[in-house]
């Protein structure tokens, strides 16, 4: 199965994208990864947060195909530890589906659409952090449960 990071937009700060690249190269050793970058709805400035997040959604949705397993980064998803984590990860990679999905929105959230759709929602925190930070976070938290499934010493328990 493959595993992807979809995100809405470019990151802005050469700082994170430095670190997500770090990441993504160890992810290569574990597993089939790609990160995708949706990009932003053009004039969205000029569209309110309704509108905006309903175009975002049309763009996510043409992206998905039949078989995909899409779970949102999203603020009310369920929280694990690093450990539960890997082991969500673990069960999902038995199944059958062609596509683990992990999908980050623009600063609005998701569609009502997109919502619908979704098989889960996951929480990294109940702080909020920038859509673009989260890129990052959520990287080092799939490396670090692949190495927790591995049984090496990246994570201290």
């Amino acid at each position: 199965m493959k595993t992807e990071l979809w995100a809405i937009g470019k990151t802005n700060e050469r700082y994170l994208e430095a670190g997500m690249e770090i990441y993504q190269k160890r992810l290569g050793h574990y597993l089939k990864f790609e990160l995708t970058i949706i990009p932003d709805i053009k004039n969205a400035g000029k569209l309110g947060p309704e509108l905006l997040k309903a175009r975002e959604g049309e763009a996510i949705l043409q992206r998905l195909q039949p078989g995909d397993f899409l779970v949102l980064l999203d603020e009310n998803g369920k929280q694990y530890s690093s450990e539960s984590f890997a082991d969500f990860l673990n069960h999902k990679f038995h199944l059958s589906y062609k596509r683990l999905l992990f999908l980050i929105g623009g600063a609005y959230g998701f569609s009502p659409d997109v919502y619908q759709r979704a098989d889960g929602k996951l929480s990294l925190s109940r702080m909020t952090f920038s859509h673009q930070m989260v890129r990052l976070f959520f990287l080092e938290q799939l490396y670090r449960a692949m190495t927790i499934l591995n049984n090496e010493p990246y994570h201290n328990s």
